[in-house]
């Protein structure tokens, strides 16, 4: 686990995905540690990520955008990104921005891993 300014972050493998545990609040300060984290995970040849914000205090425009880069690059690389277990007020801010119908969302990141269609079937 690694803590940058009050982001703590962790991650697990399940089959070809990975769920990245997210702590703290995304922030202009910390939101560059998030980005890091994951683009070294997909660039290790683990393109599929499922984003568990179940901890996140709270996420500005700088997370927001995080999310939507993170999204072009698990793309180009034949990968996915899921957001799993918003706390309300991320899932609101994604509802009222668009990014809802672009991302993934899922109540839990079990529920992201087990979605139909949200990973490929065979192991990495």
């Amino acid at each position: 686990m690694s803590d940058t300014s009050g982001l703590a972050l962790s991650h697990h493998h399940h089959g070809t995905a990975t769920v990245v545990a997210v702590t703290g609040g995304i922030d202009f300060h910390n939101a560059p540690a998030l980005h890091t984290r994951c683009l070294a995970l997909i660039e290790q040849g683990h393109p599929h990520l499922v984003l568990d914000l179940s901890q996140v205090a709270f996420c500005d425009s700088s997370g927001l955008n995080t999310f939507i880069n993170l999204w072009h690059r698990t793309q180009a690389a034949d990968g996915s990104l899921a957001l799993a277990a918003l706390p309300v007020s991320l899932d609101q801010v994604l509802r009222l921005t668009g990014l809802d119908t672009l991302l993934p969302v899922h109540a839990s990141a079990a529920d992201a891993l087990s979605a139909p269609g949200a990973l490929p079937l065979k192991t990495a």
